[in-house]
């Protein structure tokens, strides 16, 4: 179950206990670094672009549940 990210007028929420805050996130991305190397060859990434990105699953951190978040509206988001 792929749960999508929260955006301005929605968050994410634990069915199973309600919490509103605390998540274990497991995604995968496809990125684009530009990574410029100093004289001595330490890496330093410059610039990141994100090419694509899919959230694989959130776990609730109170209760531990896995994929069952929800999005729910933000409180005031309608106003």
């Amino acid at each position: 179950m792929t749960v999508p990210l929260p955006t301005d007028t929605t968050r994410w929420r634990c069915t199973l206990c309600g919490n509103l805050t605390r998540f274990d996130v497991t995604r995968s991305s496809k990125v684009v670094e530009y990574v410029h190397l100093d004289l001595a060859g330490a890496p330093k990434v410059e610039e990141r672009e994100v090419v694509s990105e899919t959230i694989e699953s959130v776990r609730c951190r109170w209760c531990n549940a896995v994929d069952q978040v929800e999005l729910v509206d933000r409180p005031g988001a309608g106003s």
